[in-house]
């Protein structure tokens, strides 16, 4: 369980009934963005209320009859993605300062410039936004809310979510380390064992990666490997 000054209101209202939990926020913002939580450690109280402030618990009736369960976990999930999170000013302001950097990493390690076929820098994409007021929902999940930015963004920057495919050759002396580098970077759609020794493997991988996909690949093998983006 958690201190009951770390969490917030999280409510919702089925027909005339209201309901209740007292939830970090962070572990609500999580839950709604499709990661596994322990909903219950989250909890400053293992309770659904009709009235949290004045201490007022729902009764298993009135649970029953608008969850169809009695379950506080289950309960307590379906209050958070379907009903309303109340935030203080400061911790809607961290939240989405948090969201905002995991749109931005999305956008720039799975998109490019169409034209050109390089990654837009972090510092591209979070001016674009900022350039044009961008919203950004502490409580919407990363994935929804990147397509939606992306559509934004394309009328000042050339952007599109992209994979490319890359060729690699690595010679005999340097398999050791950059093999499983190369083959577990991205999605391996080929691979051929030459007879020197060296490997040949085609790879797929977002777009936006390609930049540190050449910088991992020359640091394992001290610059020699040869890379061709394919079409």
């Amino acid at each position: 369980m958690v201190s009951l000054d770390d969490t917030v209101i999280a409510r919702l209202k089925k027909g005339e009934e209201h309901f209740e939990i007292l939830v970090d926020p962070y572990a609500a913002a999580d839950l709604i963005d499709g990661k596994e939580i322990d909903i219950i450690q989250n909890l400053a109280i293992d309770a659904v209320f009709e009235d949290s402030k004045k201490g007022k618990h729902a009764s298993e009736e009135s649970l029953k009859k608008s969850f169809e369960t009695t379950d506080i976990a289950e309960i307590a999930r379906q209050i958070i993605i379907k009903g309303d999170i109340q935030l203080t000013t400061e911790q809607r302001r961290k939240m989405q300062r948090n969201k905002k950097n995991r749109i931005v990493e999305t956008i720039s390690r799975n998109a490019m410039d169409p034209k050109t076929k390089a990654p837009h820098p972090r510092q591209r994409i979070e001016l674009a936004m900022d350039e044009l007021g961008i919203h950004v929902d502490p409580f919407k999940p990363v994935s929804e809310q990147v397509k939606t930015i992306i559509e934004q963004l394309r009328p000042i920057i050339p952007i599109s979510m992209e994979h490319i495919r890359i060729s690699v050759k690595i010679s005999a002396d340097h398999i050791g380390k950059a093999y499983g580098v190369a083959r577990n970077y991205g999605a391996l759609e080929r691979e051929d064992w030459q007879s020197d020794g060296s490997w040949v493997g085609i790879i797929r991988i977002p777009a936006g990666m390609q930049t540190d996909f050449y910088d991992k690949m020359n640091d394992v093998t001290k610059g020699n490997v040869s890379t061709k983006i394919l079409k």
